[in-house]
């Protein structure tokens, strides 16, 4: 079958629903972008203080909360754990390349 061979009610619909996908998409995108701003800053301010990249018990709360959440929004908390840490092997990937740059130039807690 076609998209000439679907109804028109039909094409008109899925248009419609592919138009919202598309902008939640796009406010998905956007929200990841604000969220690596923040986890940025605190990379540096990690870096700055010499603490590690990794934080397990943050983590650990962070998927806990994470996985209540799907819950209560009807998506399946599997998945979203999923994205998470995604999320937070990027996140910490980040975090080390900060560590490893402030390093090398020499950068403390103090004055920095």
């Amino acid at each position: 079958m076609t998209s000439r061979d679907i109804d028109e009610s039909v094409s008109t619909e899925l248009n419609r629903l592919r138009e919202s996908i598309d902008n939640i998409d796009a406010a998905v995108v956007h929200m990841l972008a604000e969220r690596f701003k923040c986890t940025q800053q605190v990379g540096h301010l990690k870096a700055a203080h010499q603490l590690s990249p990794a934080d397990p018990a943050r983590e650990s709360r962070q998927i806990a909360r994470l996985r209540q959440l799907a819950e209560s929004a009807h998506l399946d908390p599997a998945f979203a754990e999923k994205l998470l840490n995604f999320i937070v092997a990027e996140v910490i990937r980040h975090h080390e390349r900060i560590a490893e740059e402030s390093a090398a130039n020499g950068e403390t807690g103090a004055g920095s």
